[in-house]
C-alpha cells in the first residue's frame, strides 16, 4: 500500500526516491510498479489542474431521469453522453433517479448551452441541477490508509 499510497499523492516522485520511502531498493521497486501497472491497480498518471485557472470555475450536477429503464436506454444515454466533452463525470446510480453528471464550465451561459444538449437525449424525461457554491473536498485519491482500520 505505501508504494500506491506515495504514487497517488505524488505521481512525479522518482523512482529512486519512492524506492527510499517504501524502504526498497531502486531496482526492485520499479518492478513492483511496473507489476501495479500490468495488473491494473494503477490506471493512469496525470496531473491535478486548477479548474478556476483555466476557465472551468462553474461546476454542476444534473440528476437525469430516463423514460424507460432497459439495456437500450441505457447504452444509448451512455454513448450519448461520452460525447458530451463538459460531462467529466457519469455515473449510474440507483434510487430515485437514473444517472448523476457532473460537468465543469466556463460560465452559467455555457451550462444553458450543454443543458439544452443534455435534456434533448433520447429517452431523458426528467432533470434536475444543482450548481455548486463551494467545493469542500476535492477527490485527491483512494482513502488506503483508512482502509487499513477498517
Amino acid at each position: 500500500m505505501n508504494i500506491l499510497e506515495t504514487l497517488q499523492r505524488e505521481g512525479r516522485i522518482s523512482n529512486v526516491e519512492l524506492a527510499r520511502r517504501v524502504n526498497l531498493s531502486a531496482s526492485p521497486c520499479i518492478d513492483r510498479v511496473k507489476r501495479l501497472e500490468q495488473e491494473g491497480y494503477i490506471e493512469r498518471y496525470g496531473a491535478l489542474l486548477n479548474a478556476s485557472r483555466l476557465g472551468f470555475g462553474t461546476t454542476v450536477f444534473i440528476q437525469i431521469t430516463l423514460d424507460n429503464t432497459t439495456s437500450d436506454v441505457f447504452d444509448r444515454f451512455k454513448n450519448d453522453v461520452l460525447n458530451i466533452p463538459h460531462v467529466v463525470e457519469c455515473h449510474m446510480v440507483a434510487g430515485g433517479f437514473d444517472y448523476l453528471l457532473k460537468l465543469r464550465l466556463p460560465n452559467m451561459d455555457a451550462y444553458r448551452t450543454i443543458l439544452a444538449q443534455i435534456v434533448d437525449l433520447p429517452g431523458v424525461i426528467k432533470n434536475h441541477t444543482y450548481v455548486v457554491i463551494e467545493q469542500v473536498k476535492q477527490d485527491e485519491g483512494l482513502p488506503l490508509k483508512a482502509n487499513e482500520q477498517l
